[in-house]
Order: C-alpha cells, then sequence, then structure tokens
C-alpha cells in the first residue's frame, strides 16, 4: 500500500513539476520522542538536528540501542574497559570503551576513533543493524548495509535526501527502534523495555504508536497494491498573492485514476473536473511509455501537451526494487500519530503526517533534477483515515492537509512576477478495484505538442 501510494503521490507531483524546498530540519518531533525516553540528547545550543552528526554522537547513541549505557559507564569507572584512542572525550569515553571491548567498533586508525569526523547513513545504518542484532560480514557486507536496511524494513533512501543530518540519524532511530530484531521475536524496542535498559512507562507513547503502525502495516500487507482505481472528490480553498494584490479562490474538483505499476513502466489515465469561481476546466492525463500526455479544456480552449519523465521514473524504480522481507516501519518517523477504530467490519485508522513529509518529497523531487526549478513548496499537517476491510483491501482514504507554494512566473518582456498560494485541501478517495481487475486504455496521442518540465511549470502557472 505504501508504495502504491508513494508512487501515486509522486506522478501527481511529476505533473506539475513541483520542487520542494529543504529544510533545515524535519523530524524534531521525533527527537523529542527520542529525548523523553533518554535516548536522544541535545547540547547547550539544544538537538542542533541541521548538523551532520559525529561519530562520538553515533557511538553514544548505539550503546543506547543496546540498553548497555549503565553498564559501560561502570565498567570504565571500574577501570574493566579501556580504548587506545587519543581523541575522544572523557565524556565519550565509556561508550567507545564499550564498543571497542565488545568489537563492535573499531578506530580510524590505531591511535584515533575518529571522534569529530561525521558519521554517514552508511556508517550509521550499519551500526544499527549490529543493535538489532545482525552481524555484518555474515548477514550482511558494509557495501550493501543500506540495501539490507531496506530490506529490514526501516531505512528508505528517498526519506534521507542529501547530507546526513542529526535531523536524519534521529529518524533512522526511530524507525529501527520499531524494526524487528535479528531473532525475529520482537522489535527493538520492545526488546529494550523488557530488559529493563528503556523505561516502559516513559516508552508508552512510543509503543502505542509502534504498535498501531505494524497494526495499519500488517493489515494492508496482503493487499495487491501494484493497480488501483479511485474516484477522487477534493475541495480546496486557496488565498493566492501576485504582484501585490491577494485574492481567495474556493474551488472544488471530482474526478478519477486508474494507475497500473509494473516495475519502471507506469500506466495511468487521469480526468478532472475542476470548478473555481463559476469556471469548470476538465483535465484529462494519461501515463504511458515514460511520457506524461495532458489535455486541459477551459472556456472552449483545449490544449494537448506532452513531456517524457522517463528517467526520473526510472530513477524512483531505482529507489524501489528492494523487496521488503521484514514489517515495513520506513515511513513511521513521519507520523506524528496512529490510533484504529472498528466501524461494523472494517478498520480505520488514522494517521497524522508531521514535517517528515517534506523530507520525503525533497529525495523525491530531487530525482527530477533541474527541469523541476521555478517552484518552492511546502506540505504543513496532513491527517488521512485509511478504511481497511477485515480481507486487508483498503476501500476509502479521506485526507486534509495544508500546502504553501512561491514561485517567480516569467513575462513576455523578460521580467517576472513573484506569486505564492496557501492551500487547504479536504480529499476523499474512493477504491474501486485494485490488482488485476483494473484496466487503462488510452485515446490516440497525436497531435499533442511536446514540451519540458519546466515549460510545463510556466505553462500551468
Amino acid at each position: 500500500m505504501k508504495r502504491f501510494l508513494t508512487l501515486l503521490f509522486t506522478t501527481l507531483l511529476l505533473t506539475a513539476a513541483l520542487c520542494v524546498t529543504a529544510s533545515a530540519s524535519d523530524f524534531d518531533a521525533v527527537a523529542e520522542d527520542l529525548s523523553a525516553i533518554g535516548m536522544f540528547r541535545g547540547t547547550a545550543n539544544g538537538f542542533e538536528l541541521d548538523r551532520a552528526p559525529t561519530r562520538s554522537e553515533a557511538a553514544i547513541m548505539l550503546v543506547r540501542l543496546y540498553g548497555a549505557e549503565e553498564e559501560a559507564k561502570a565498567a570504565y569507572d571500574a577501570g574493566e574497559i579501556k580504548h587506545p584512542f587519543t581523541d575522544v572525550s572523557d565524556f565519550t569515553s565509556p561508550y567507545v570503551a564499550w564498543l571497542y571491548n565488545k568489537g563492535i567498533a573499531n578506530g580510524t586508525t590505531a591511535t584515533t576513533f575518529g571522534s569529530a569526523k561525521n558519521c554517514s547513513a552508511q556508517n550509521y545504518v550499519v551500526f544499527l543493524l549490529r543493535a538489532l542484532g545482525y552481524k555484518d560480514g555474515t548477514d550482511f557486507q558494509y557495501a550493501d548495509a543500506l540495501t539490507f536496511a531496506k530490506e529490514k524494513g526501516f531505512y528508505d533512501a528517498v526519506m534521507f535526501p542529501g547530507d546526513f543530518l542529526r535531523d536524519d540519524l534521529a529518524a533512522l532511530t526511530y524507525q529501527a527502534l520499531a524494526a524487528d530484531m535479528a531473532d525475529g521475536n520482537t522489535y527493538l524496542l520492545d526488546s529494550l523495555v523488557k530488559s529493563g535498559a528503556i523505561d516502559a512507562k516513559a516508552a508508552k507513547p512510543m509503543t502505542d504508536k509502534i504498535t498501531a503502525y505494524r497494526a495499519m502495516t500488517a493489515a494492508m500487507d496482503t493487499m495487491d497494491d501494484n493497480a488501483m482505481d479511485v474516484d477522487m472528490d477534493v475541495k480546496m480553498d486557496m488565498t493566492m498573492t501576485a504582484d501585490g494584490e491577494t485574492m481567495k479562490v474556493p474551488s472544488t474538483m471530482k474526478g478519477n485514476m486508474k494507475m497500473i505499476v509494473d516495475g519502471a513502466n507506469v500506466q495511468m489515465a487521469y480526468t478532472t473536473e475542476t470548478t473555481a469561481e463559476g469556471e469548470t476546466a476538465k483535465v484529462n492525463m494519461w501515463m504511458k511509455d515514460g511520457y506524461v500526455y495532458m489535455s486541459t479544456t477551459m472556456a472552449g480552449e483545449e490544449m494537448k501537451l506532452k513531456y517524457s519523465v522517463e528517467d526520473q521514473l526510472a530513477a524512483i524504480e531505482s529507489l524501489s526494487l528492494v523487496n521488503v522481507d521484514a514489517m515495513d516501519v520506513s515511513g513511521l518517523a513521519m507520523l506524528e500519530s496512529v490510533t484504529s477504530k472498528k466501524v461494523g467490519s472494517n478498520t480505520e485508522y488514522t494517521i497524522v503526517i508531521g514535517e517528515g513529509m517534506n523530507s520525503m518529497l525533497d529525495g523525491v523531487m530531487g530525482l527530477m533534477g533541474s527541469e523541476s526549478a521555478g517552484l518552492d513548496m511546502r506540505f504543513g499537517e496532513m491527517t488521512a483515515t485509511y478504511t481497511v476491510d477485515s480481507k486487508g483491501n483498503m476501500k476509502k482514504v479521506d485526507m486534509t492537509f495544508t500546502a504553501s507554494m512561491k514561485m517567480d512566473m516569467p513575462l513576455e518582456d523578460g521580467q517576472s512576477i513573484s506569486m505564492s498560494a496557501e492551500y487547504d485541501y479536504d480529499m476523499t478517495m474512493t477504491v474501486n478495484a485494485t490488482g488485476k481487475a483494473v484496466k487503462v486504455t488510452f485515446p490516440d496521442f497525436s497531435g499533442y505538442l511536446e514540451m519540458a518540465p519546466s515549460q510545463m511549470a510556466g505553462t500551468a502557472a
């Protein structure tokens, strides 16, 4: 389910050629949750989520993930463990000594640990895999650590674009805490609580959230998400400011989307009818053989355009080639909360998605390259309710969210107009069919004018 919705959302963004700006940090709430259980601590300057983590900081986190913080401090103070490194602070020494004596972490040389060096995503994922009970060289190879972590359900490259920051370290830790241990008996946080390393009362908000998320993922695990046919009903209020003038535009949109995903081959038929201020615009869009075809009709005039997304789809597919063979918790850090309730024979799962969604969108839109330049967009808090039947089939999605956008719209005289907009969405998607029952048909595409994605953005504006 998550893979299909990610591709669906990605495809919609590709059609608009949006470029999402990177933020300093997207996982502040995750850092707060980890702080509450003593797993993540800040400095005199706060959590400092917008800088790269050091190897020392990663070492401290790793010892806590083993539930061995007090053990390490006691053993070091008693002289039972030590390390040979000259670049490790007094505060960090118990942690490094414990890891060194357990053979879990080594230095960059015989006498240096590389304490101040940045810890990469690959470095940290290796640490997390070890904490989950996997052995490098046996269960996985260092060079393939990221792929192995994705197979184990807690890492997804699209969530962590660009430089690896403390923000990302917190999110990865959070997801690893929800991931299955190597022996399959339980997940990491539950293991730490049962061992007494983490206080059960302090961890209860996290364990409740993890339990609900894992139940939602398991409930929809059998659904065929390679193809889906959905009806859409959307209400949108837009407040737009352009050239110093502001106007509010409420609108409604009804439509249908059929989509079939077969590796990098995505087939789609998307039809909508949008009404705003008494005017109705019809948009028909198709995706076939790496091209998006768009037909727009408004005020009796029709415009037919097409542009290639073959490279972008191939890049997205390269992120999705690995089959997850464990409980998939790779989206957990993006969620503020997860709740569920029974409604007749169905179950409704309600999730609140925080700022972490923007981190994922940064990664997705980064695949579009320079052709997507021109628009900056951010999403606010999203609330989504999934209605799932007793067989694990998704029947409906209700979603509300806000978004903001800024762009410079070029004019014919070479000048440009600065434009910004705020959006409030209320959307319902009703699932008509999934899997082999979904059929996509295409019209004759002759006469469609080919344009670059960047030109499409300007045309749409």
